[in-house]
């Protein structure tokens, strides 16, 4: 029986085993309040893994003092990335407004559209150039996943894991990868 403190030092340590544990403890819980809460199992599969990332990276820090329980952080950390993702669908815009009588604020509207575009542009350029550097089969595996929206169970089959929650696992390490270099990148 682990303690939740050994549990974060072999995560910190980048033991698979304490991986597994800690996301075949929390996974369920987190996953059913995301479906609850409007969200697919996809929606509360992506959440869960980029809060396992946030927690990794969190317990390499060795200043990091965890105050609460692993599921209590991860269950707070996923509730936060799914608030502001439930946030960003509500702020796209359901369709164009008309323009007869509006051309300064259509102007202004268009000024901000290009900025944002060039801004996304440079995001995208940075992601692919960090896709790129992550080599196989994790750039592979990432857009079969984001890209070609295959299911976790395909994704095993495709690439030779023995089981959906081995391809998981093996996404979350990429994912942790692809991270480090994109935020390298932009660092520089």
């Amino acid at each position: 029986m682990h303690t939740e403190e050994q549990l974060l030092t072999e995560l910190a340590a980048g033991k698979r085993s304490a991986t597994e544990l800690i996301y075949r403890q929390h996974y369920n819980t987190i996953t059913k309040w995301i479906k609850g809460n409007n969200g697919s199992e996809d929606d509360a599969s992506d959440i869960y893994q980029e809060a396992m990332v946030v927690l990794y990276e969190k317990a390499q820090n060795e200043d990091f003092r965890l105050t609460c329980k692993i599921g209590t952080y991860l269950f707070a950390i996923s509730k936060n990335l799914w608030y502001k993702k439930i946030e960003q669908y509500q702020k796209m815009p359901v369709r164009l407004p008309d323009s007869a009588g509006q051309d300064d604020r259509m102007d202004w509207a268009a000024d901000g559209d290009i900025s944002a575009h060039r801004e996304r542009e440079a995001y995208y350029t940075q992601l692919n150039a960090a896709l790129d550097k992550l080599g196989e089969p994790c750039s592979s595996l990432l857009k079969a996943f984001y890209h070609k929206d295959k299911s976790m169970q395909d994704i095993a089959a495709d690439f030779g894991y023995t089981n959906s929650e081995n391809a998981k696992t093996q996404k979350y390490k990429c994912l942790t990868r692809l991270r480090k270099l994109f935020f390298g990148a932009q660092a520089k």
